[in-house]
Parts: C-alpha cells; sequence; structure tokens
C-alpha cells in the first residue's frame, strides 16, 4: 500500500497525496531538466565521457586522451596574455611525448575572443604558429558554462577543485588517470617550473 500524506488546505478539507508524488515537488540538481540528457555529466563523472568539436567542427572523443597528461586552456586572441600562445607551442614540442595542450577559445573576458572559429584558427596559425588541439568556442563560465568547464571547476564532480577561470589563459593540468590535479590562474605561464615538474613526474 502506498503510503499517504495529508495536506489540510485552510482547514476546510484534505488532500491525499501518495508520498512518491509528493517527491516531485522537491527541488533536486541530480535529476536532469528537459535538453540535459545528452550532458555526459548526467551519464558519469568522467573526464573522458565528453565529446568535444575541435576548431574545425569535427568531433574528438576524450577517451582519446586516456593514459596522457593534459593541460586544459581558456584562450583569447586580443588579451594581454596572449602571447602566452608562442609558450604554449614550445611547451608541447618540448614535451610533445608527455603531454597534449587542449587550447578552448572564449569570449568570457573584456570580449577578447569576438572571431569566428576560422578567425581564431588563422590568428593562431599565421601569428603564433600553433599545432597543438584546438577547439570551438565556448563559454567558460557564467551561466551557460560548458559541461567540460563545469567539471573542471565543481568539486562534486572533479572531486576537488571548485575554482573556475578568472580571466583568460588559466591553466588546468590532467593527468593520466584523467584526474584533476591542479589549477594555474593566468599569471603562471606555460614553461612555469611546476608545470614542468607535474609533466616529468
Amino acid at each position: 500500500m502506498n503510503t499517504l500524506i495529508y495536506l489540510v488546505i485552510s482547514g476546510l478539507f484534505v488532500i491525499q497525496m501518495p508520498l512518491s508524488n509528493h517527491a516531485n515537488f522537491v527541488s533536486d540538481k541530480t535529476n536532469p531538466t528537459e535538453g540535459e540528457n545528452d550532458s555526459p555529466m548526467n551519464r558519469a563523472d568522467d573526464f573522458y565521457e565528453f565529446t568535444l568539436n575541435d576548431i574545425d567542427g569535427n568531433p574528438v572523443d576524450f577517451s582519446n586522451f586516456r593514459g596522457k597528461k593534459l593541460l586544459i586552456v581558456n584562450v583569447a586572441s586580443k588579451c594581454g596574455y596572449t602571447p602566452q600562445y608562442a609558450e604554449l607551442q614550445e611547451l608541447y614540442e618540448a614535451y610533445k611525448g608527455q603531454l597534449t595542450i587542449l587550447a578552448f577559445p572564449a569570449n568570457n573576458f573584456g570580449g577578447q575572443e569576438p572571431g569566428t572559429n576560422d578567425d581564431i584558427k588563422t590568428f593562431c596559425t599565421e601569428n603564433y604558429g600553433v599545432t597543438f588541439p584546438m577547439f570551438e568556442k565556448i563559454s567558460v563560465k557564467g551561466v551557460d558554462k560548458h559541461p567540460l568547464y563545469r567539471w573542471l571547476s565543481d568539486k562534486n564532480l572533479n572531486g576537488w577543485n571548485n575554482t573556475e577561470p578568472s580571466w583568460n589563459f588559466c591553466k588546468y593540468f590532467i593527468n593520466e588517470n584523467g584526474e584533476l590535479v591542479k589549477f594555474f590562474p593566468s599569471s603562471v605561464k606555460p614553461m612555469d617550473e611546476e608545470i614542468i615538474k607535474l609533466i616529468k613526474s
């Protein structure tokens, strides 16, 4: 027999409601809303569940990165930190067998990435000779934050970190097991000793 809840309204009459229905009135953020069922984080809190389009629109399955160390960076073309592209490329070439850099253009800070994906690709190739993987422009904070960056900045998903990007060129280091191990603010340069140490460890 279903358990019933009796609600007295205005002292005039009683409504009988099964307890199971009552649960639907409770806000439960673990239940996806309409349109969210395709989000990787609704299937499993697992970094390798993501699939994102690269800057040319081709899907990239993150399971391909199993066993690899990664540096995830939100990038922009018109930022004071934009010259870090050169160091990112230097880092990528120096440790190509040990580290993969994943760059995510975003226009969240000061409108400093206004271009299209084609514009961004051309800018990075012509000015910095970028050859590391770049992805389509996404949002890395705010109400439209991409699920990848939700995972990176929510300790309930990644296990410990709640820090989201504070500006362009923030960096997240992922180890070979798909675990987030370190967040670096924009001011930490790609060739920083601590980043090199994580690569070599």
